[in-house]
């Protein structure tokens, strides 16, 4: 018996080469469809712009990885501590490699770096433009929410806006906020919100944490579907201090997610103050209108009645005198004064003759005379 007809009655199945690999393959999708593996970026390179290839290390242990260039949405280079989400396969060449979908950088520093570098470049594609920005809608009647619904961040995020102004509907998408797949499950999140279009803003909330925990905002998909939101967008990711590209990348940036409902709503009780104060500030000028007004008729008023008393004072002034003017013609005025009034009823002349019989008017007497003697007085 020839050593293959040996072999061939065992109970052990043959391969060919491909198909072993592809048997090998359906084995490792099985068990390990994702596997997310943490180590230190090693040979990093490009090849012809469209696939970057690298080698994952911890120690003496290595393991190849893949991806399209495309896909790599974090910067990084030899010497970074990495995360990648990858499947594991066995190559046609026979050797295991990890086709890499997702890359997340570690640690403080290599997260830094990864920043600055994805930064400079979104940077001069004027992707952070002040210029692009939108204000936020005012009277807002529904927001849309992307965050993960067992975050206090969320719940301080929903109490505040009941407190401060209420009667507005939210709409909240749940997600990660932090690891390797939150920056897909948001961006799908930011999708899903401008295909429905029936919220007026969206707000992305993440509470404070570690340089690690915020990294996956700083994912250059997830960066790049807010900027080109169709809907304004609105960052509340962290604490004051902490800043990722999607703060650069938002329409506005609030410090905490509790500040991001501050800047959505207004306070209703300091409105209702407000309104007072506005009131109040009414009524005072109103009141001080009507004031002038009233001020600026009763001295219109003053001056006409001054004017119409001084014209009737000249009138009365003038009928005075004309008075004193008609009283000195009267008869018994001028008989007050010693004077007579010389009568003759015999006839109207004005020259009296002697024997003639007439009649005196004094004062207080009517006489009756006769004349004895009459001679002309010289003028």
């Amino acid at each position: 018996m020839s050593a293959i007809d040996s072999i061939n009655t065992s109970s052990e199945p043959t391969f060919t080469v491909a198909g072993f690999i592809a048997v090998c393959n359906q084995i490792l999708e099985y068990s390990f469809p994702n596997v997310i593996i943490e180590g230190e970026v090693a040979s990093f390179k490009v090849n012809q712009g469209k696939w970057v290839f690298f080698d994952l290390k911890e120690d003496e242990f290595t393991v190849n990885c893949f991806m399209p260039v495309n896909q790599l949405t974090a910067p990084i280079s030899d010497g970074m501590k990495i995360q990648v989400r990858a499947i594991p396969k066995l190559t046609r060449w026979g050797k295991f490699s990890l086709t890499v979908q997702k890359v997340l950088p570690l640690g403080a520093g290599n997260i830094k770096k990864s920043f600055e570098l994805l930064k400079r470049k979104l940077t001069a594609e004027g992707l952070f433009d002040p210029t692009k920005k939108r204000p936020l809608p005012s009277d807002l009647t529904k927001i849309g929410v992307i965050s993960s619904t067992a975050a206090a961040g969320y719940r301080d995020f929903l109490k505040i806006i009941d407190n401060r102004w209420g009667g507005i509907k939210i709409f909240t998408i749940n997600t990660l906020v932090q690891g390797i797949s939150a920056p897909e499950q948001i961006t799908r999140a930011l999708d899903a919100f401008n295909q429905r279009g029936e919220v007026e803003v969206i707000v992305i909330l993440r509470g404070g944490g570690s340089a690690d925990d915020l990294s996956a905002f700083n994912d250059e998909q997830l960066v790049r579907a807010i900027a080109t939101s169709r809907i304004p967008v609105l960052t509340g990711i962290g604490h004051e201090v902490d800043e990722s590209l999607a703060d650069l990348a938002a329409d506005v940036r609030a410090s905490t997610p509790s500040n991001a409902a501050e800047i959505l709503v207004p306070d209703r009780s300091a409105m209702n103050i407000h309104l007072m104060n506005i009131k109040t500030q009414i009524q005072r000028e109103f009141d001080h209108q009507i004031t002038t007004v009233r001020d600026k008729i009763y001295h219109q008023m003053n001056n006409n009645f001054q004017e119409i008393q001084h014209h009737i004072d000249l009138k009365l002034q003038s009928l005075s005198e004309t008075v004193k003017i008609l009283h000195s013609f009267d008869p018994n005025a001028v008989l007050q004064r010693g004077y007579a009034i010389l009568r003759s009823d015999s006839r109207t002349a004005h020259n009296f003759v002697p024997g003639e019989t007439i009649s005196i008017t004094t004062h207080q007497q009517i006489l009756t005379a006769e004349v004895t003697n009459a001679q002309k007085r010289n003028q």
